[in-house]
This record gives structure tokens, C-alpha cells and sequence, in this order.
């Protein structure tokens, strides 16, 4: 599957997801129906994986951890906060020039319609 057909999987399971639980829970409640979900359609979903940063010759292996990494391609990060920050996109367009991807989508669940909360970050490599 392409970048765009992934992101529309991943946003309609989020959709999916927050009808079904509502606003005001964890993140991580959130990221575990949302990975179980896309994992059901056939997505293949890893949780929590650890993004190496090299600086000056130095790396450290779990510098950043990505909440999801769908299909190999697309970088999702999780929130659940009263509103989205300039920091948590930055955070996200950072993950994706660290790991070479183009496409994120920062997800906010505490809002009262999931429209609300996405919020897609391009890497313009």
C-alpha cells in the first residue's frame, strides 16, 4: 500500500477508536485499541519503536520512541491533550527526518470529534 492509502487506514481506525471509547482516556489506552484495530485489517503495527540519534559521531540507540510505526511507512504519534502544540508536530517532523520516512500523523484524542484531532506532518526530505 502507498503512504496515502495507509494514512486513510490508520485515520479511519482512529475514527473507529474514538467513537468507541470517547475523549479524556490515556494515551496508551489509545494506542493499544488503535494498534489491535489496524492490526485486525491487516496492518502490520510496531509499538513503541526506538529511534537511534547519532550526533557527532555518538549514538544513542533509544534516543526517541515512535508510538506506531504502520505498515513500515507511516509514523503515528499519540496524544491525548487538551490542545496540539507547535512542539508535538515539531516532535513528530522530527521522528520522520530521523528515520528517513515522509508521512506522520499526529493523533489527538481528547477532542470531542476526532476530525478535530489529526493532524497530518509531511517530511519534505
Amino acid at each position: 500500500m502507498d503512504e496515502n492509502s495507509v494514512s486513510a487506514a490508520v485515520v479511519d481506525c482512529a475514527v473507529s477508536v474514538h467513537r468507541l471509547l470517547g475523549p479524556g482516556l490515556l494515551e496508551s489506552v489509545y494506542e493499544e485499541f488503535l494498534a489491535a484495530s489496524l492490526t485486525a485489517k491487516g496492518h502490520d503495527v510496531q509499538r513503541q519503536v526506538s529511534l537511534p540519534v547519532v550526533v557527532n559521531g555518538i549514538t544513542i540507540a533509544h534516543g526517541f520512541r515512535v508510538d506506531l510505526l504502520v505498515d513500515d511507512t507511516i509514523i503515528v504519534e499519540l496524544k491525548s491533550v487538551e490542545t496540539i502544540h507547535p512542539l508535538h508536530k515539531k516532535q513528530l517532523l522530527t521522528y520522520l527526518k530521523l528515520s528517513g520516512r515522509k508521512l506522520g500523523l499526529l493523533l489527538n484524542f481528547n477532542v470531542v470529534l476526532m476530525k478535530q484531532g489529526i493532524c497530518r506532518v509531511v517530511n519534505g526530505l
